[in-house]
């Protein structure tokens, strides 16, 4: 039966179906960030110890690295807009358990759900590819990515002002109400896709470590990007605590406003495209993880004066949203150009790498702050995206070699 919202092969994807796609991603990514600047408030409801804290945001992304792993694949069997419907239900009842939770035990089970559940944003980016012709699919997966990093960088500031104004219970069960009203309208404008299930399902599961072996391409940009999204959540696990701590005294929405100028950092997203484009992709990736690094380094230039010193972490947050948007872009132009049949699946292993990536920067970040200081946190932010730039040179190398090679 022809469903009547299914693509005709000579139509391309509508601007409207787009729009959908790009916000719905960037609600439903938005949910792994909201605790980010709410981790003391939510740390001192629950009951948590200050060294624990960054685990609020650790098991988040480990339960979407799981989710990515486990049930992105799904993609690949199920009926995509079925699978998105359940998976949006399941993650609205874990953020109003989040809302309700007193004990930290609660919360942070309520957390790996919630991370769990959010990677049907990993489904509708395929979506988008399928709903498009061959020669405007680069384009359309490029706008609905563009929709997920505002959902990332928007979280933050808004889950601070509501916070400030009302109270953090109000921030998950606000997102519980949104992402059930996002399933329903899912459900109503997204078309049937039914895949040709060429595998059972623990078959598929093994296929992706064949799929990670053997794709070098793979391999090479998720560790960059692992290195950059480590840093990137460290960042924002410290940043808010030392920005409430008595160096800075700020408030909630201070803190909201902090999060919205790092925003400016997504400007890098269509430039680092033109790069990748001009086939400069090599020399952009140097240049976004040196942004990292900087990211770090700015905050350590800062003297005792207040004003100077905000001013510093300002422009840190901003370089380093900078070097990840301008990362995720390359990476993913990259591993999208590697085939159609295998695309979910590499998506799947791209992003999974990196969110876990994000996870160990965020458990140390935390760690590293309670026990040794503001300091020792940017040291060990600053080592991650210098630990890709090492590898990077390895590329940088082969790549010579090979040139001279030709020559």
């Amino acid at each position: 039966m022809h469903h009547p919202h299914a693509p005709k092969d000579d139509t391309d994807i509508s601007s409207g179906m787009l729009l959908l796609l790009a916000t719905a991603c960037g609600l439903i990514v938005a949910n792994l960030y909201y605790a980010q600047t709410l981790v003391g408030p939510i740390s001192v409801a629950t009951g948590l110890s200050p060294g624990a804290a960054g685990l609020i945001v650790t098991l988040t992304q480990i339960g979407y690295t799981l989710g990515l792993l486990f049930i992105v694949p799904l993609g690949d069997l199920l009926e995509n807009r079925r699978l998105v419907f359940t998976g949006l239900l399941l993650t609205a009842a874990a953020l109003a358990v989040a809302a309700f939770a007193s004990s930290a035990a609660l919360f942070l089970a309520a957390a790996l759900a919630i991370g769990l559940g959010s990677v049907v944003a990993q489904v509708l980016v395929p979506f988008a590819a399928h709903l498009s012709k061959e020669s405007t699919r680069g384009q359309a997966v490029g706008k609905v990515v563009s929709g997920l990093l505002l959902g990332i960088m928007l979280a933050r500031p808004v889950a601070s002002l509501i916070a400030d104004h009302a109270n953090w219970h109000v921030v998950f069960g606000g997102a519980a109400v949104l992402i059930v009203i996002l399933a329903f309208v899912l459900r109503w404008k997204l078309p049937v896709r039914q895949p040709s299930a060429p595998m059972p399902y623990f078959q598929l599961i093994g296929s992706l470590w064949h799929l990670f072996l053997s794709t070098p391409v793979l391999r090479r940009r998720a560790a960059y990007h692992a290195g950059l999204f480590g840093a990137f959540s460290l960042f924002w696990t410290v940043t808010p605590l030392m920005l409430a701590g008595p160096r800075f005294h700020l408030s909630q929405t201070g803190i909201a406003v902090f999060a919205l100028v790092g925003m400016a950092g997504a400007v890098a997203s269509p430039i680092a495209g033109r790069l990748a484009d001009r086939g400069h992709t090599l020399l952009a990736t140097a240049a976004a993880l040196a942004l990292g690094i900087a990211g770090f380094v700015l905050p350590m230039l800062a003297p005792e004066a207040r004003t100077l010193g905000l001013a510093l972490l300002v422009a840190a947050s901003i370089v380093l949203d900078m070097g990840v948007a301008a990362n995720l872009v390359l990476g993913q132009r990259a591993i999208f150009s590697l085939g159609a049949a295998v695309r979910s699946r590499l998506n799947g292993l791209y992003f999974a790498v990196f969110f876990a990536g994000g996870a160990l920067g965020s458990a140390l970040g935390g760690w590293m702050y309670a026990s040794h200081g503001w300091h020792a946190a940017l040291l060990t932010g600053m080592a991650f995206p210098a630990a890709a730039l090492l590898y990077w040179i390895s590329e940088y190398l082969a790549e010579a070699a090979a040139r001279r090679r030709a020559a």
